[in-house]
């Protein structure tokens, strides 16, 4: 049985597996960025979803415990001997977890968790524990690791050759796009309050999947992110790789901590539900105020969220779990 992963001078590809959903596009993205770098790497999920539908591989997971258990006990079985590493996004495995992770060891396989935000968010450490069963743990923020604190830190990242910066236009009446996933806990309600006190357009983009979704984003001047969670999620990072200002609510230690982290500063407007009308208008009345936040958001995901730059950071957590 092999012990470790194979290397690049024994001529033999690393052989990654992440599984088993594609939130926010971000594993698909992942995947793509290793094989450009010489990874095989293969995306295999439940079921594709509605919003981001991309996968090598769609086991169609049917519905009743039973049945679905079989079709996925059965792709575990034929992944387990041609991978070496798996990895797991969303406190998910692709068999059930009290077994899936003894699996793994007896046959010297190694795993990640990837954690993406609401799958932790406000849990326990008790809920979480599991996560220790895998070799490593990563978060994408210094937002969600008080969480998992012996967590890694890799942000989602994005492929940017595909985001032509689209600069915000000088419109009198500018237009505010918003487009929650969940209106509760996006603060939804206070957004469109917000926006009735100024003079602006809102767009509130639903329900779409995520190629017209992306339409809408390129016509607008500000875009609206949330009010609640406290850091930025994946919304925020496609607004300001098209070059938009990005409003949403950040918590002031998470800015100070990523800021330091990264040695760059975080260009997004920070508002709370109170305060989002006050923050809003410098942008609504200075179409330059605009275009420079704008500019100053391209170059800041340029640098944290290239999704190469993403993928080193991956290979370097995969050579740890190698060495």
């Amino acid at each position: 049985m092999r012990e470790g992963l194979p290397t690049a001078e024994a001529g033999t590809k690393l052989r990654v597996v992440h599984c088993p959903v594609n939130v926010a596009g971000i594993p698909w993205q992942n995947v793509l960025a290793l094989r450009r770098k010489g990874v095989d790497a293969r995306l295999v999920v439940f079921n594709r979803g509605r919003l981001h539908s991309d996968a090598d591989v769609d086991l169609r997971r049917p519905r009743g415990f039973l049945r679905g258990q079989a079709v996925q006990w059965r792709a575990f079985a034929r992944l387990l001997p041609t991978t070496d590493i798996f990895h797991f996004y969303f406190g998910l495995t692709l068999v059930p977890k009290s077994l899936q992770f003894p699996l793994l060891r007896a046959f010297r396989k190694k795993s990640i968790y990837h954690f993406l935000g609401s799958d932790i968010r406000g849990k326990s450490p008790v809920d979480l524990a599991h996560g220790r069963r895998a070799h490593a743990q990563v978060v994408g923020s210094y937002d969600a690791i008080r969480w998992v604190p012996e967590a890694e830190v890799i942000p989602p990242g994005l492929d940017l050759t595909g985001y032509r910066p689209r600069p915000p236009s000088d419109r009198a009446r500018p237009l505010v796009v918003h487009a929650p996933s969940d209106r509760a806990r996006k603060g939804t309600e206070h957004v469109i309050r917000a926006c009735e006190q100024l003079e602006v357009e809102l767009d509130i983009v639903e329900r779409l999947p995520h190629d017209e979704a992306r339409k809408r984003y390129e016509r607008a001047d500000i875009v609206v992110e949330q009010l609640n969670a406290g850091w930025h999620g994946v919304l925020g990072l496609e607004a300001m790789a098209l070059g938009k200002p990005v409003v949403t609510y950040l918590k002031p230690d998470v800015v100070q901590r990523t800021e330091e982290a990264f040695g760059v500063r975080i260009p997004i407007v920070s508002a709370t539900k109170e305060t989002l009308a006050e923050r809003l208008r410098p942008l609504v009345d200075s179409p330059a105020e605009r275009r420079r936040i704008g500019a100053e958001s391209r170059a800041y995901v340029e640098q944290v969220h290239d999704i190469d730059r993403i993928a080193d950071r991956l290979l370097a957590l995969y050579a740890r779990l190698a060495g």
